[in-house]
């Protein structure tokens, strides 16, 4: 079967055609380090991780970007906020990104550059776009001449016209049209700048990702991912600057962007109660429940955040993990494409497709008589979920553990004793009573080659 991708600048699917199957090159929109992720930041994460994952299994060699914005307004209204220096503001901010991207079972890029690192190469890149008359420089600003490009809005699908007038751009008087963007911005002494040709001053924010892409991919790669939100402005400057820089055809040969995320049908906002960071969710659910939850909707489709979803994450792993809890199992390395999950994510990362014949290996496990058999179906399980990073903690250790239990670990273990103890004195009435109480509280006991085995029920 052919993989197929949403190709966002052709608005549909296409067969997957690296420009070089040796190696292929995919650079995602990382965050802008100011504060602590939320649920809308994490999904892109998890979206890409999968495509990540997968492109592993079927390429040699796959070099994944990822960058880390720590150069931005954003970043320096913060630090004020929070009497901190923008060192330490994005150090502390980044730090937690990272613990809580990898709370959620996501892969570490193989590239996560610093914006501040690559200020040489975004000057280098303003400068030719300068020489070549695609930028000019005014009032210690650099701008891009929109009007320079032609196929400029080719992909958000729109009119030149209707975007310059739907943009919320700053009609600024050194700007020669309105919808011209920002390369490069003067700073005051207290903001964090760089010396240049044009003074002392600091990157706008897309020309950050087109000097970091080109540098570390080329000045064409094969894939660039983002949020739905980020088709215009973003990625639409990106193309347009890149293009012009380098005087290539095209930035990307294929732009995924991932769906919009609302709570419970309303925007997430802090205003309506309804925001939600990684780390607040993690206080109550384990990382992969909330990673199953965001992966259970299609990446292009909207995704409607309910608690509903985290309940059914939840016992759905429960019940993967019970299988496994049967066997000492391992990932493979290398996985067999006749799995029938590869068929799904080869066809445009069909998550929901791909949960599907998880559950049918579940439910064909109960349904075969115990033997090789089982454990051949319990390793395409274990195998098949690791395409989506799931499946990844020791079985027994997430059936034990203690997050949504009424009783913790040490009561439960106390109980367990008293039930031996009970046996061993004969006492089997007081035995039964006590393994009764504890599967009224959700403990479900298994009595193993003389030990006990606990699980939530």
């Amino acid at each position: 079967m052919s993989f197929v991708l949403y190709n966002s600048l052709s608005r549909q699917k296409e067969v997957f055609k690296p420009l070089n199957p040796q190696k292929v090159g995919l650079y995602v929109c990382g965050p802008t380090v100011y504060d602590r992720a939320h649920l809308g930041n994490a999904r892109p994460v998890i979206v890409f991780d999968v495509l990540y994952r997968l492109l592993k299994h079927l390429y040699p060699c796959v070099i994944y970007v990822r960058n880390i914005t720590d150069v931005d307004d954003k970043i320096n209204a913060a630090s004020q906020e929070r009497g901190m220096s923008i060192h330490d503001l994005t150090l502390e901010t980044t730090k937690a990104y990272h613990a809580d991207m990898a709370a959620l079972g996501s892969l570490p890029p193989d590239h996560e550059p610093r914006a501040t690192a690559h200020i040489p190469h975004m000057v280098s890149m303003i400068t030719s776009l300068i020489e070549q008359g695609y930028a000019y420089a005014a009032e210690g600003h650099v701008l891009f001449q929109v009007n320079t490009y032609t196929k400029y809005g080719q992909l958000s699908g729109r009119a030149q016209e209707d975007l310059l007038a739907g943009a919320r751009v700053e009609i600024a008087p050194y700007k020669q049209n309105p919808g011209d963007f920002v390369l490069w911005k003067p700073s005051t002494p207290d903001q964090p700048g760089w010396d240049s040709p044009w003074g002392r001053g600091r990157p706008g924010w897309h020309i950050e990702c087109s000097a970091m892409s080109a540098h570390y991919l080329g000045t064409t790669f094969d894939i660039h991912g983002g949020g739905i939100d980020l088709i215009f402005p973003h990625h639409e400057n990106e193309i347009a600057q890149s293009c012009c820089a380098y005087g290539v055809e095209k930035m990307a040969s294929y732009w995924l962007h991932n769906g919009h995320l609302t709570v419970s049908g309303d925007k997430m906002s802090k205003s309506l109660g309804n925001f939600f960071t990684v780390q607040d969710l993690l206080e109550k659910y384990e990382g992969e429940t909330i990673r199953l939850a965001l992966l259970m909707t299609h990446y292009r489709q909207p995704l409607d955040w309910r608690e509903e979803s985290l309940v059914q994450a939840k016992h759905t792993l429960d019940r993967w993990y019970k299988v496994l809890s049967e066997f000492s199992l391992s990932t493979s390395t290398d996985l067999s494409l006749d799995l029938p999950i590869f068929a799904s994510l080869k066809d445009d990362l069909n998550t929901p497709q791909a949960i599907a014949s998880l559950h049918q290996l579940v439910n064909q496990f109960h349904k075969t008589p115990e033997g090789e058999s089982r454990l051949e179906l319990a390793k395409k399980l274990k195998d098949s979920a690791s395409l989506l990073g799931l499946l990844q903690n020791d079985p027994q250790t997430w059936l034990q553990s203690a997050k949504t239990l009424v009783l913790d670990v040490e009561e439960i273990e106390l109980l367990i004793a008293q039930r031996h103890q009970a046996r061993q004195e004969r006492d089997f009435d007081k035995a039964d009573s006590l393994r009764q109480s504890l599967l009224d509280k959700g403990i479900q006991l298994e009595d193993k080659d003389g030990h006990t085995i606990w699980r939530r029920s």
